[in-house]
Protein backbone atom coordinates (compact mmCIF):
# COMPACT_ATOMS: atom_id res chain seq x y z
CA UNK A 1 0.00 0.00 0.00
CA UNK A 2 1.01 3.64 -0.79
CA UNK A 3 -0.76 4.63 2.23
CA UNK A 4 0.03 3.73 5.09
CA UNK A 5 -0.24 3.93 9.10
CA UNK A 6 0.84 3.12 12.33
CA UNK A 7 -0.93 3.19 15.78
CA UNK A 8 0.82 5.64 17.83
CA UNK A 9 -1.26 5.08 21.27
CA UNK A 10 -4.23 3.59 22.21
CA UNK A 11 -6.10 2.21 25.02
CA UNK A 12 -4.60 -1.58 24.20
CA UNK A 13 -1.29 0.60 25.32
CA UNK A 14 -2.53 0.91 29.05
CA UNK A 15 -3.40 4.62 28.48
CA UNK A 16 -6.59 6.40 26.96
CA UNK A 17 -5.69 7.45 23.22
CA UNK A 18 -6.67 6.59 19.51
CA UNK A 19 -3.25 8.27 18.03
CA UNK A 20 -2.53 7.31 14.53
CA UNK A 21 -0.02 8.44 11.88
CA UNK A 22 -1.15 7.89 8.51
CA UNK A 23 1.41 8.61 5.29
CA UNK A 24 0.73 9.10 1.86
CA UNK A 25 3.94 9.98 -0.93
CA UNK A 26 2.04 13.72 -0.15
CA UNK A 27 1.94 14.01 3.51
CA UNK A 28 1.96 13.00 7.24
CA UNK A 29 -1.08 13.18 8.71
CA UNK A 30 -1.00 12.75 12.95
CA UNK A 31 -4.46 12.09 13.89
CA UNK A 32 -6.15 12.70 17.69
CA UNK A 33 -2.76 13.48 19.30
CA UNK A 34 -3.94 13.23 23.29
CA UNK A 35 -3.63 10.83 26.00
CA UNK A 36 -5.35 10.62 29.31
CA UNK A 37 -4.71 8.14 32.31
CA UNK A 38 -6.63 5.09 32.97
CA UNK A 39 -9.93 5.20 35.29
CA UNK A 40 -9.31 4.05 39.09
CA UNK A 41 -11.74 0.14 38.17
CA UNK A 42 -8.26 -0.68 35.40
CA UNK A 43 -7.02 -3.51 36.91
CA UNK A 44 -3.65 -1.79 37.43
CA UNK A 45 -1.33 0.08 39.44
CA UNK A 46 -1.57 3.84 39.75
CA UNK A 47 2.21 3.48 39.00
CA UNK A 48 2.04 1.46 35.96
CA UNK A 49 -0.98 3.77 34.37
CA UNK A 50 1.25 6.80 34.52
CA UNK A 51 4.10 4.75 33.65
CA UNK A 52 1.73 4.10 30.03
CA UNK A 53 0.76 7.31 30.17
CA UNK A 54 4.31 8.98 30.48
CA UNK A 55 5.35 6.27 27.29
CA UNK A 56 2.29 7.96 25.37
CA UNK A 57 2.83 11.08 25.76
CA UNK A 58 6.82 10.62 24.33
CA UNK A 59 5.21 8.57 21.68
CA UNK A 60 3.12 11.05 20.55
CA UNK A 61 5.55 13.80 20.42
CA UNK A 62 8.02 11.98 18.47
CA UNK A 63 5.26 11.26 16.24
CA UNK A 64 3.99 14.75 15.81
CA UNK A 65 7.73 15.82 15.00
CA UNK A 66 7.02 13.32 11.63
CA UNK A 67 3.62 15.36 10.91
CA UNK A 68 2.86 17.94 8.17
CA UNK A 69 -0.99 17.81 9.59
CA UNK A 70 -2.14 17.48 12.83
CA UNK A 71 -6.25 16.79 13.27
CA UNK A 72 -8.15 17.07 16.32
CA UNK A 73 -11.54 15.36 16.40
CA UNK A 74 -12.88 16.89 19.19
CA UNK A 75 -11.72 18.66 22.92
CA UNK A 76 -11.18 15.65 25.24
CA UNK A 77 -7.89 15.65 26.29
CA UNK A 78 -7.48 12.15 25.44
CA UNK A 79 -7.61 13.44 21.21
CA UNK A 80 -5.45 16.66 21.71
CA UNK A 81 -2.55 18.16 23.87
CA UNK A 82 -4.38 20.96 25.57
CA UNK A 83 -1.02 22.65 26.66
CA UNK A 84 2.11 21.27 24.38
CA UNK A 85 1.75 23.70 22.27
CA UNK A 86 5.05 22.59 20.42
CA UNK A 87 3.80 19.53 18.73
CA UNK A 88 1.52 22.28 16.78
CA UNK A 89 4.55 24.20 15.33
CA UNK A 90 5.05 23.98 11.30
CA UNK A 91 1.85 22.13 11.31
CA UNK A 92 -1.74 22.47 9.63
CA UNK A 93 -4.00 21.97 12.24
CA UNK A 94 -7.17 20.57 11.02
CA UNK A 95 -9.49 20.66 13.76
CA UNK A 96 -13.56 20.80 14.88
CA UNK A 97 -15.03 23.47 14.88
CA UNK A 98 -15.49 25.08 18.50
CA UNK A 99 -18.58 27.49 17.74
CA UNK A 100 -21.31 24.79 16.76
CA UNK A 101 -21.98 21.08 17.61
CA UNK A 102 -19.84 21.08 20.93
CA UNK A 103 -21.59 21.08 24.67
CA UNK A 104 -20.29 23.39 26.97
CA UNK A 105 -17.33 21.86 28.70
CA UNK A 106 -15.40 21.13 25.17
CA UNK A 107 -16.67 24.96 24.32
CA UNK A 108 -14.37 26.10 27.42
CA UNK A 109 -11.28 23.84 26.42
CA UNK A 110 -11.48 25.18 23.01
CA UNK A 111 -11.39 28.37 24.47
CA UNK A 112 -8.54 27.55 26.95
CA UNK A 113 -6.62 26.16 23.83
CA UNK A 114 -7.16 28.64 20.75
CA UNK A 115 -5.89 31.05 23.71
CA UNK A 116 -2.83 29.11 24.31
CA UNK A 117 -2.23 28.89 20.67
CA UNK A 118 -2.63 32.63 20.21
CA UNK A 119 -0.23 33.60 22.79
CA UNK A 120 2.39 30.69 21.90
CA UNK A 121 2.67 31.23 18.05
CA UNK A 122 1.01 35.02 17.59
CA UNK A 123 1.94 36.51 20.13
CA UNK A 124 -1.72 37.56 20.51
CA UNK A 125 -5.11 37.54 22.94
CA UNK A 126 -7.70 35.56 21.67
CA UNK A 127 -10.37 38.20 23.03
CA UNK A 128 -8.55 40.24 20.47
CA UNK A 129 -9.46 38.39 17.32
CA UNK A 130 -12.61 36.67 18.41
CA UNK A 131 -15.22 37.75 16.23
CA UNK A 132 -19.20 38.20 16.30
CA UNK A 133 -21.24 35.08 15.83
CA UNK A 134 -23.98 35.37 12.94
CA UNK A 135 -27.12 33.95 14.53
CA UNK A 136 -28.53 30.67 12.08
CA UNK A 137 -31.07 28.40 12.12
CA UNK A 138 -30.08 24.64 12.97
CA UNK A 139 -32.57 21.92 11.74
CA UNK A 140 -33.32 18.64 14.37
CA UNK A 141 -29.93 16.61 13.79
CA UNK A 142 -32.61 12.89 13.79
CA UNK A 143 -33.36 14.42 10.18
CA UNK A 144 -30.06 13.27 8.72
CA UNK A 145 -30.56 9.77 10.85
CA UNK A 146 -33.46 7.85 8.98
CA UNK A 147 -32.41 4.71 10.01
CA UNK A 148 -32.10 4.93 13.40
CA UNK A 149 -34.97 7.81 13.76
CA UNK A 150 -37.39 4.78 12.01
CA UNK A 151 -35.75 1.55 13.97
CA UNK A 152 -38.16 -0.31 15.99
CA UNK A 153 -36.62 -1.26 19.54
CA UNK A 154 -39.51 -3.05 21.27
CA UNK A 155 -40.30 -2.38 24.56
CA UNK A 156 -37.86 0.17 24.60
CA UNK A 157 -39.87 2.89 21.96
CA UNK A 158 -41.52 4.39 24.90
CA UNK A 159 -38.30 5.15 26.85
CA UNK A 160 -36.53 6.21 23.57
CA UNK A 161 -39.13 8.61 22.33
CA UNK A 162 -38.79 10.19 25.74
CA UNK A 163 -35.16 10.08 25.72
CA UNK A 164 -34.96 11.98 22.44
CA UNK A 165 -37.68 14.77 23.12
CA UNK A 166 -35.16 15.05 26.22
CA UNK A 167 -32.52 15.05 24.05
CA UNK A 168 -34.02 17.98 21.64
CA UNK A 169 -34.79 19.98 24.41
CA UNK A 170 -31.47 20.41 25.09
CA UNK A 171 -29.94 20.80 21.70
CA UNK A 172 -31.93 23.73 21.01
CA UNK A 173 -30.76 25.10 24.09
CA UNK A 174 -27.07 24.38 22.99
CA UNK A 175 -28.13 26.24 19.47
CA UNK A 176 -28.90 29.53 21.51
CA UNK A 177 -25.77 29.50 23.37
CA UNK A 178 -23.80 29.04 20.00
CA UNK A 179 -25.53 31.92 18.48
CA UNK A 180 -25.25 33.99 21.13
CA UNK A 181 -21.19 32.96 22.25
CA UNK A 182 -18.36 34.65 20.35
CA UNK A 183 -16.88 33.27 17.44
CA UNK A 184 -13.42 31.95 17.37
CA UNK A 185 -12.03 32.50 13.94
CA UNK A 186 -9.60 29.96 12.00
CA UNK A 187 -6.13 31.40 12.72
CA UNK A 188 -3.05 31.96 10.48
CA UNK A 189 0.50 32.49 11.92
CA UNK A 190 4.15 31.92 10.74
CA UNK A 191 3.94 28.61 12.18
CA UNK A 192 0.64 27.56 12.12
CA UNK A 193 -1.83 27.49 10.37
CA UNK A 194 -5.56 26.28 11.59
CA UNK A 195 -8.67 25.33 9.71
CA UNK A 196 -12.03 24.07 11.04
CA UNK A 197 -12.50 20.65 9.20
CA UNK A 198 -16.13 19.97 10.02
CA UNK A 199 -17.56 18.66 6.63
CA UNK A 200 -14.53 19.73 4.57
CA UNK A 201 -11.98 18.44 2.21
CA UNK A 202 -8.75 19.25 1.84
CA UNK A 203 -6.69 18.33 -0.73
CA UNK A 204 -2.47 17.35 -0.21
CA UNK A 205 -0.87 16.69 -3.72
CA UNK A 206 -2.95 13.30 -4.89
CA UNK A 207 -3.93 13.18 -1.30
CA UNK A 208 -7.51 13.43 0.39
CA UNK A 209 -8.23 14.53 3.84
CA UNK A 210 -11.78 15.10 4.57
CA UNK A 211 -14.38 14.97 7.19
CA UNK A 212 -17.48 14.20 8.22
CA UNK A 213 -20.02 16.52 8.92
CA UNK A 214 -20.55 16.63 13.22
CA UNK A 215 -21.51 12.88 14.40
CA UNK A 216 -23.06 12.95 17.85
CA UNK A 217 -20.49 11.43 20.42
CA UNK A 218 -22.08 8.13 21.15
CA UNK A 219 -25.84 8.15 21.21
CA UNK A 220 -28.29 10.58 20.10
CA UNK A 221 -28.11 13.51 21.49
CA UNK A 222 -25.11 12.44 23.53
CA UNK A 223 -24.69 15.03 26.68
CA UNK A 224 -20.64 14.12 25.57
CA UNK A 225 -20.83 16.32 22.69
CA UNK A 226 -19.85 15.80 18.82
CA UNK A 227 -17.00 14.39 16.66
CA UNK A 228 -15.97 14.79 13.23
CA UNK A 229 -14.65 10.84 11.41
CA UNK A 230 -11.73 11.31 9.21
CA UNK A 231 -11.02 10.01 5.70
CA UNK A 232 -8.04 10.34 3.97
CA UNK A 233 -7.56 8.47 0.46
CA UNK A 234 -4.66 8.18 -1.80
CA UNK A 235 -5.76 6.92 -5.39
CA UNK A 236 -7.91 3.81 -4.50
CA UNK A 237 -6.97 3.55 -1.08
CA UNK A 238 -8.71 4.67 2.35
CA UNK A 239 -8.27 4.72 5.41
CA UNK A 240 -11.09 5.90 8.38
CA UNK A 241 -10.93 6.88 11.36
CA UNK A 242 -13.97 7.04 13.23
CA UNK A 243 -13.22 8.95 16.56
CA UNK A 244 -15.79 8.47 19.00
CA UNK A 245 -19.01 7.19 17.78
CA UNK A 246 -19.02 4.55 20.57
CA UNK A 247 -19.21 1.25 18.32
CA UNK A 248 -20.42 2.72 16.65
CA UNK A 249 -24.02 3.10 18.49
CA UNK A 250 -26.28 5.31 15.91
CA UNK A 251 -27.41 2.65 12.78
CA UNK A 252 -26.35 5.50 9.97
CA UNK A 253 -22.77 6.25 11.10
CA UNK A 254 -22.29 2.31 10.36
CA UNK A 255 -23.85 2.61 7.03
CA UNK A 256 -22.05 5.53 6.19
CA UNK A 257 -19.14 3.39 6.71
CA UNK A 258 -19.82 0.66 4.74
CA UNK A 259 -20.70 2.62 1.84
CA UNK A 260 -17.36 4.08 2.13
CA UNK A 261 -15.24 0.49 2.46
CA UNK A 262 -12.41 1.83 3.79
CA UNK A 263 -8.97 -0.46 3.19
CA UNK A 264 -8.09 0.83 6.71
CA UNK A 265 -10.42 1.06 9.53
CA UNK A 266 -9.56 2.44 13.13
CA UNK A 267 -13.28 2.06 15.03
CA UNK A 268 -13.72 2.95 18.50
CA UNK A 269 -16.30 0.73 20.42
CA UNK A 270 -18.53 0.69 23.24
CA UNK A 271 -17.79 1.88 26.66
CA UNK A 272 -18.11 -1.67 28.42
CA UNK A 273 -16.68 -0.79 31.15
CA UNK A 274 -19.73 1.63 31.17
CA UNK A 275 -22.59 -1.08 31.45
CA UNK A 276 -25.33 0.04 33.43
CA UNK A 277 -24.33 3.16 33.95
CA UNK A 278 -23.41 5.09 30.58
CA UNK A 279 -24.08 2.29 28.56
CA UNK A 280 -27.13 0.29 28.71
CA UNK A 281 -27.85 -3.18 27.03
CA UNK A 282 -29.82 -1.64 24.26
CA UNK A 283 -27.10 0.37 23.20
CA UNK A 284 -24.39 -2.18 23.60
CA UNK A 285 -27.00 -4.51 21.68
CA UNK A 286 -26.76 -1.49 18.56
CA UNK A 287 -23.33 -1.56 18.47
CA UNK A 288 -22.71 -4.62 18.62
CA UNK A 289 -24.92 -5.63 15.71
CA UNK A 290 -23.67 -2.67 14.15
CA UNK A 291 -19.91 -3.69 14.34
CA UNK A 292 -20.64 -7.42 12.84
CA UNK A 293 -22.21 -5.61 9.93
CA UNK A 294 -19.34 -3.33 9.33
CA UNK A 295 -17.03 -6.28 9.34
CA UNK A 296 -18.56 -7.87 7.31
CA UNK A 297 -19.64 -5.39 4.82
CA UNK A 298 -16.32 -3.80 4.47
CA UNK A 299 -12.88 -5.25 2.00
CA UNK A 300 -10.72 -3.46 4.61
CA UNK A 301 -7.51 -5.38 5.39
CA UNK A 302 -7.21 -4.18 8.78
CA UNK A 303 -10.01 -3.07 11.12
CA UNK A 304 -8.25 -1.92 14.36
CA UNK A 305 -11.18 -2.54 17.21
CA UNK A 306 -9.93 -0.50 19.89
CA UNK A 307 -10.39 3.05 22.27
CA UNK A 308 -12.72 2.78 24.75
CA UNK A 309 -13.00 -0.91 24.26
CA UNK A 310 -9.90 -2.83 26.55
CA UNK A 311 -10.73 -0.79 29.55
CA UNK A 312 -12.08 -3.80 31.18
CA UNK A 313 -11.16 -7.15 31.14
CA UNK A 314 -14.38 -8.97 29.67
CA UNK A 315 -14.90 -6.43 26.78
CA UNK A 316 -13.79 -9.33 24.25
CA UNK A 317 -17.33 -11.38 25.74
CA UNK A 318 -19.32 -8.19 25.40
CA UNK A 319 -18.59 -7.62 21.70
CA UNK A 320 -18.08 -11.43 20.79
CA UNK A 321 -19.77 -11.41 17.92
CA UNK A 322 -17.47 -8.83 16.32
CA UNK A 323 -14.07 -11.00 16.80
CA UNK A 324 -16.41 -13.80 15.70
CA UNK A 325 -17.28 -11.77 12.63
CA UNK A 326 -13.87 -11.10 11.93
CA UNK A 327 -12.61 -14.96 12.44
CA UNK A 328 -15.24 -16.74 10.47
CA UNK A 329 -14.47 -14.50 7.75
CA UNK A 330 -10.97 -13.94 7.93
CA UNK A 331 -10.81 -10.44 8.09
CA UNK A 332 -8.19 -8.78 10.67
CA UNK A 333 -10.12 -7.26 13.49
CA UNK A 334 -7.68 -6.93 16.38
CA UNK A 335 -6.80 -4.39 18.90
CA UNK A 336 -4.12 -1.87 18.30
CA UNK A 337 -1.58 -3.90 20.83
CA UNK A 338 -2.55 -6.82 19.10
CA UNK A 339 -1.31 -5.16 15.93
CA UNK A 340 1.96 -4.58 17.38
CA UNK A 341 2.45 -8.20 18.13
CA UNK A 342 1.54 -7.61 22.21
CA UNK A 343 -1.18 -8.56 24.42
CA UNK A 344 -3.85 -5.46 25.21
CA UNK A 345 -2.59 -4.37 29.40
CA UNK A 346 -6.22 -4.89 30.86
CA UNK A 347 -5.75 -8.23 29.39
CA UNK A 348 -2.32 -8.78 30.90
CA UNK A 349 -2.80 -6.93 34.18
CA UNK A 350 -5.70 -9.49 34.78
CA UNK A 351 -3.74 -12.72 34.47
Amino acid sequence: MKLSFRPIWFDSLGAKSSCVLVKTPDVSVLIDPGIAVMHPSFPASEEEKIKWLVEGEEAIIKASEKADVIIISHYHYDHYFPHNMEIYRGKILLAKNPNEYINDSQRKRAEAFYSNLCEHFGDAKLENIIEETKAKEYSNPMDELPIARSKDFGDYNVRRKQLLEKGFKWFKNRTKKWNNSPKIPEMKFKNLQVFFADGREFQFGETKVRFTNPLFHGIEFSRVGWVFATVVEYEDEKLIHSSDLNGPIIEDYAEWIIKENPNVLILDGPMTYMLGYLLNKTNLRRAVDNAVKIVKGIDAEVIIYDHHLPREVHFKEHTKEVWEAGERLNKRVLTAAELLGEKPKVLECSE
